[in-house]
């Protein structure tokens, strides 16, 4: 299984980017995907999550009216649309798969991604 994050950067404070991750080497029928970040010194934190039909969602707080998760299972593809980014948004942004229903620990989702740097300047 290979999870292929990209979409990252550099951006000022105010601006957007999206992320998006594709998923390969499996079917990922009834699997939530989810997002997740880690910042220099912290642990690695939920962002976001979406179950298979996209009718479930979760956000963490820090990001709920900023962040907008979707995803395309023709695809296996799950986007992160992030708005109004702020400096503590800068992290390294993980996309993760989990073969069941969803859920936000960290602990439970099963393929990870390796990573995709978003840096905001103020």
């Amino acid at each position: 299984v290979q999870l292929q994050a990209c979409g990252g950067g550099l951006v000022q404070a105010g601006g957007s980017l999206r992320l998006s991750c594709a998923a390969s080497g499996r079917t990922f029928s009834n699997s939530a995907m989810g997002w997740f970040r880690q910042a220099p010194g912290k642990e690695r934190e939920f962002v976001a999550c979406i179950s298979w039909s996209g009718g479930i969602i979760y956000y963490a707080d820090s990001v709920k009216g900023r962040f907008t998760i979707s995803r395309d299972n023709a695809k296996n593809t799950v986007y992160l649309q992030m708005s109004s980014l702020k400096p503590e948004d800068t992290a390294v942004y993980y996309c993760a798969v989990r073969s069941a229903s969803i859920a936000t620990p960290t602990s439970v989702y099963d393929y990870w991604g390796q990573g995709t740097q978003v840096t905001v300047s103020s």
